[in-house]
């Protein structure tokens, strides 16, 4: 697709969370894929506020990016931990610059022996309230342009909308309800991508992209499908691996 049908597309994913079968986690996992082929970036992760304010990781492109992450949470250190805080986005950080990384050194030393160079942090907000972050990773000393950091923010923006609006008219106050069904999601994919990477032998990152291929394939939730992988009620086998 050219640019311009990637943005539309993204448009149309914020779009579809007014169906009754939207899927939180595939949407934000689809957010990233959207934003490394429009930004041209290496790795993206996104970041909710959980019901007492801390923040969760929910997505990530790729395992490195995810473990990354985690490492920022458990650090309480980070772009995306400072941006969820001061609501504010920070473009273009050298990771090797001390002067730019001193308020997440740790951060900053593991993202560079992940081999990273830059990244960027954006806030997912809603006026003044701010319900998460989304941090974009680049291996190369690379900064974003102004055009692409307002697609970046644009994108993080309508996520929010999206993730804000899904069923508020129906069910009301579903803030919550979606940060709790999403965290819970989170743990079942984890387990569902630890089986199938065990039994073939493979990354964490081809097992996942075989579940949500499956998923879609047999219009199911990604929770559903991992749930089924992990009571036994579905056949590995019948999953193809990439």
């Amino acid at each position: 697709m050219t640019r311009e049908e990637t943005l539309l597309a993204a448009m149309v994913d914020a779009v579809d969370t007014l169906v009754d079968d939207f899927d939180l986690i595939d949407f934000l996992h689809q957010l990233c894929d959207r934003c490394n082929e429009l930004l041209d970036v290496s790795a993206v992760g996104v970041m909710l506020a959980d019901p007492n304010g801390g923040l969760q990781l929910i997505a990530a492109s790729d395992e490195h990016t995810r473990t990354l992450e985690l490492f920022a949470l458990q650090a309480d250190q980070g772009p995306c931990v400072e941006c969820h805080r001061s609501g504010t986005a920070r473009f273009n950080i050298s990771l090797k610059s001390p002067e730019e990384t001193a308020a997440f050194p740790l951060f900053a030393e593991r993202a560079c022996q992940a081999g990273y160079a830059t990244t960027h942090a954006l806030p997912m907000r809603l006026r003044q309230k701010v319900v998460g972050a989304m941090n974009l990773f680049d291996t190369r000393e690379q900064n974003l342009s102004v055009g692409d950091a307002r697609v970046a923010q644009a994108l993080a923006d309508v996520a929010t909308i999206a993730i804000l609006q899904h069923r508020t008219i129906v069910h009301g106050n579903i803030e919550r309800t979606q940060l709790r069904a999403a965290l819970s999601s989170r743990i079942l994919i984890e387990q569902a991508k630890g089986i199938l990477a065990e039994r073939w032998q493979a990354t964490l990152d081809e097992a996942f992209d075989a579940l949500r291929k499956h998923a879609r394939a047999h219009q199911q939730t990604l929770a559903g499908l991992c749930q089924q992988l992990i009571d036994g009620s579905l056949d590995p086998l019948t999953i193809e691996r990439p």
